[in-house]
Parts: structure tokens; sequence; C-alpha cells
């Protein structure tokens, strides 16, 4: 993708039958941003980032967010910020589609081979 550009999230989702798609709209060094797609009963597991906040932004459909111990419902245009640390996952306990952008910052370091 090339920057600086008006991105479309829901055109670059890709769905997948056998667990979450994840797709990297946007990356440097201080920020990725990354879009989550779930079809219904997939989900993200409970997990934490050291050294990161989380920002999950439902674009379309709804879903269950696990925020700290917390079961959470969000709908298209809801906001949850998960800090530093704070365990967070997502759920598509619904019957359609849960489309997620995800923000995190920083980045995270590079895979190393």
């Amino acid at each position: 993708m090339t920057h600086p550009s008006v991105i479309r999230p829901a055109d670059h989702a890709t769905y997948a039958a056998n667990k979450m798609g994840k797709v990297t709209l946007f990356e440097s060094p201080r920020l990725l941003v990354g879009l989550n797609a779930f079809e219904p009963g997939q989900e993200h597991a409970l997990h934490a980032h050291a050294g990161q906040d989380k920002v999950y932004h439902v674009l379309e459909g709804d879903g269950l967010f696990l925020l700290d111990g917390q079961e959470l419902r969000m709908t298209a245009g809801d906001l949850l910020v998960a800090p530093e640390g704070v365990p967070h996952g997502v759920r598509n306990n619904g019957h359609g589609r849960l489309l997620v952008l995800a923000v995190l910052a920083p980045a995270p370091a590079p895979a190393h081979a």
C-alpha cells in the first residue's frame, strides 16, 4: 500500500474459514495499523502486549471483547483501548462477520529469523 493514501479497510479484509484473517494496513517503528477479520465463531485468544497499547475499532458486525476479566459487547462504531500489559481478546459470537481495526503503538519489533 502506498502512503499517503485513503484507505478503505473493508477493501483489504481477508476472511479465512480456519482462523482469524489478519492484514497490516500500515506499519512504522511507531505504529502498526492492522485489520482483523472474524468469521462467526472465530476468536483471537486472550493475550497482552508488553510495552504497547492497543486500540480496537469495530468497523462491521458485532462481537464480544475480552478485557481484563470483563466481557464487553461491541458493535460497529465502538472503540476499546487495551492498555499495555492488560489481557485482551476478541470473540465473534454472532451470526455474521466481524471486522475490527487494530492499532498498536509502538509497533511490534520485527521478528528475527
